[in-house]
């Protein structure tokens, strides 16, 4: 090759010492030297030329490398070279090979991932050619088999270990070799769903102009209330349809902060089921309105009129509503209608199964007809995103029995398999999942990468990240993990980076410590100071042990920046769940109750001192010894309380071996909390208030998630402090929705897998009659 054209081609091939070049960071391997390049190289009596796929020599016992040849050249010390762009086999990913051994889904073993990731190698390291085509990733699973038959390998996206990326490849690299493409997508649906849709105006106009979204393992709404309120702030409506989780309490809190929704209080499992029993019934009674259907429709009207009805018969008036399951508990799982009966009031209705209502075809067909025009639930084709938290309490450190070899095989990890199922038949166009980090650090991230597997065999592009929630603008830390799915007719969401500090906690796992959602370590961002308990909830009045009012007025005004957003109405928070307007009772404080400590342990905590860092270690009879180690001073004899019982519990004395700080211990206003529990009792961690005899509140819990004051949670009281424990970090939610409504409309810029947030997303209009108002101008 000219030299002047190899020069201008790779110029830091050819910069010697000294030359002012892009400085490299630590660690990094210095880049060899050429003394000229070449256009094609010869191999063995092969003549390989640039952009030619090939295997290269892997370590013993290793299938070979699969790379593209992007450079042919002599270095300064006379060695030849060549530089490879590699591809990633499915194994060689974030999935792993021992997801290749689950049965549930599989993977193309032609399939191919194209990196950015490249490095040089000797010549001789070059085995054989073979062919790499490209197909585009909308073709057809049929087409894609045809346009494939005669490669050995195939790319349709990208992969990039940051971040665990599969995404489209950039349009500037779609494919140097040979490539395929198809007007068959393969997101399209069947004939008989584009029959369906077309058949009935399911919803108005105004649900054409909303994005739709289902709420799975919803709890009270936290995620999807935060994801609705970012996509507001980037002017995408996105709306909560419909949810679903196990929970009564926490779907009545749904249903009451988003009224609009379709809200289902039963099992995922059960939910996929009812699904497809409802695309069925749906595609008998408005695809197909066959004659078959519309005789036993005339049938049973005849049979009405010739048969008298006697006192016993109860006849159907109409069905109001739809199951699958058991919800009699009769041992009958299956398909069940609620029925209203003819001359009976609510209070009689009743469950009845489908074959029990056989002969009443046309109130099906009326139920049917009436709830695909509502809409009462999701077709395949028709859901624009999926998002949820699949509980995987099979790793819990708590369970002696967990499962390491194969974490599936615990029955308290198949949600993770359901939620995936969920995702399968609908196939939404895109996915958002959320989960604790044990999920990647249990068994080697097995639930993680089977995530990651499930979307990219469904031909998903997906992106995981951890994301602190402090990082958001709250006082906890909370690190979560989160993969987005996309389909790949759609712009795949990137991470939002950090807007404030935070104080730093936790580990990450090593294998995904590429996918911390954080600034890189070289870039000094200008980042909001860290949020402590007093920015949070100093504004809230006091309260004892025992308050029984779930409703209370303000006594002051907020007192920081935070309080004033907290206490923000719907609709200057940008909330349509009541179509912009503001309920009844939203300048009220909710749920400002403490969970009641029993006698003894309230007479514990009046006597833990209101100082920072206090708990049981500063009670009377406790010794500090070596180690940091508590044991009973031998000086001072054993304390009572009024009931007789120990002042100082021995299970607070021997609680990790007597080095723990928790039991009985006491936040202060300049600290941060590690993650918002869902159990309030003080006896193994650190939950007193500040500086009154209690735990903190449900609403204190709320603020520190990042909950609006408006949002009002209903249940006993420790199934208030379950739903808020269990929640998404509302921030975070809202920092993704922004994201996910940028990527929707197509405004994200550049391949990156992190954009930052505008100074608009952390800017309200409290201060200054309505207009945008910086947060820091305000303070400075």
């Amino acid at each position: 090759m000219p030299d002047h054209e190899a020069r201008q081609k790779w110029p830091e091939r050819y910069m010697t010492k000294g030359s002012d070049s892009p400085s490299r960071r630590s660690g990094e391997d210095e880049e060899l030297k050429a003394r000229c390049h070449y256009r094609s190289a010869n191999v063995d009596n092969v003549i390989y030329q640039l952009d030619d796929d090939v295997y290269v020599k892997a370590g013993p016992n290793e299938e070979n490398y699969i790379g593209r040849i992007t450079e042919f050249f002599k270095g300064l010390d006379q060695g030849s070279y060549f530089t490879c762009q590699w591809f990633f086999r499915t194994a060689d990913t974030a999935i792993s090979s021992k997801l290749l051994k689950v049965h549930d889904h599989k993977h193309d073993h032609k399939r191919v991932f194209l990196s950015e990731e490249r490095n040089d190698n000797m010549i001789a390291c070059i085995v054989s050619k073979i062919k790499i085509i490209h197909v585009d990733p909308n073709t057809a699973p049929q087409a894609k088999v045809q346009f494939t038959k005669d490669c050995d390998f195939y790319y349709d996206m990208s992969y990039s270990v940051a971040y665990s990326t599969f995404a489209n490849l950039p349009a500037d690299n779609d494919g140097v070799s040979s490539s395929a493409a198809s007007n068959i997508s393969d997101d399209a649906v069947d004939s008989s769903k584009e029959t369906l849709v077309s058949c009935f105006q399911a919803s108005s106009d105004a649900h054409a102009e909303t994005i739709s979204l289902l709420d799975l393992y919803s709890g009270c709404g936290a995620m999807s209330t935060g994801l609705c309120l970012g996509a507001a702030l980037s002017n995408f409506k996105l709306e909560t349809r419909w949810a679903v989780d196990m929970n009564a309490y926490a779907c009545e809190s749904l249903k009451y902060n988003h009224p609009r929704s379709k809200v289902r209080n039963e099992k995922a499992g059960d939910f996929l089921a009812l699904l497809k029993e409802w695309d069925a019934l749906c595609k008998k009674y408005i695809v197909q309105k066959d004659t078959t259907i519309e005789s036993e429709v005339a049938q049973s009207l005849t049979d009405d009129e010739d048969e008298p009805v006697s006192e016993e018969i109860f006849e159907v008036e109409k069905l109001l509503d739809i199951c699958y399951g058991d919800p009699n508990s009769t041992g009958q799982v299956g398909l069940w209608f609620k029925v209203r009966w003819k001359g009976y009031d609510p209070s009689y209705d009743t469950w009845e199964p489908m074959d029990g209502l056989r002969d009443c075809p046309q109130c099906i067909k009326d139920f049917v007809e009436s709830g695909y025009r509502e809409n009462i639930l999701p077709l395949p084709g028709t859901v624009d995103v999926i998002c949820g938290g699949p509980p995987c309490q099979g790793i819990s450190g708590f369970n002696r029995f967990r499962m390491r070899d194969d974490p599936l095989k615990d029955e308290k990890n198949k949600q993770m398999v359901v939620f995936m199922d969920i995702v399968e038949y609908l196939r939404p166009k895109y996915v958002l999942m959320e989960n604790v980090v044990d999920i990647l650090k249990f068994a080697d991230g097995f639930l993680g990468r089977y995530a990651l597997s499930r979307l990219v065999a469904m031909n998903f592009q997906a992106r995981l990240g951890l994301m602190v929630a402090g990082c958001y603008g709250l006082p906890q830390f909370r690190m979560r993990v989160f993969i987005w799915g996309a389909l790949p007719s759609m712009v795949l969401p990137k991470f939002p980076l950090p807007t404030h500090d935070v104080v730093k906690r936790g580990v990450v796992p090593n294998a995904f410590e590429q996918s911390v959602v954080a600034y890189d370590e070289i870039e000094a961002p200008r980042l909001r100071k860290a949020l402590f308990l007093a920015d949070a909830i100093s504004d809230l009045p006091e309260v004892g042990n025992n308050q029984p009012k779930d409703v209370m007025d303000f006594i002051v005004g907020p007192k920081t920046e935070f309080q004033r957003y907290i206490r923000l109405n719907r609709k200057a928070m940008m909330d349509y769940s009541f179509d912009g307007e503001a309920s009844s009772g939203e300048s009220k404080l909710f749920d400002h109750q403490p969970l009641r400590l029993n006698d003894d342990d309230y007479e514990r905590v009046q006597q833990i001192p209101l100082k920072k860092g206090a708990n049981f270690r500063d009670l009377k009879g406790v010794k500090v010894g070596i180690n940091n180690t508590v044991e009973w001073d031998p000086d001072v004899p054993r304390v009572l309380l009024s009931s007789g019982k120990p002042l100082v519990p021995d299970y607070a004395m021997s609680f990790i071996k007597g080095k723990s700080l928790k039991p009985f211990g006491r936040l202060w206003w300049d600290e941060t909390v590690p993650t918002v529990v869902t159990r309030a009792e003080p006896h193994n961690q650190i939950i007193l208030h500040p500086s009154q005899a209690r735990v903190l509140t449900i609403r204190e819990n709320a603020r520190l998630q990042g909950f609006p004051d408006y949002y009002k949670l209903f249940g006993p009281i420790k199934q208030k402090y379950m739903q808020v424990g269990n929640a998404v970090a509302v921030p975070v939610a809202r920092a993704l929705g922004y994201s996910l409504g940028m990527a929707y409309m197509g405004r994200l810029d550049g391949d990156g897998p992190l954009f930052k947030l505008p100074k608009s997303f952390t800017r309200t209009g409290v201060f200054s009659g309505g207009e945008d108002v910086d947060v820091e101008e305000v303070l400075d």
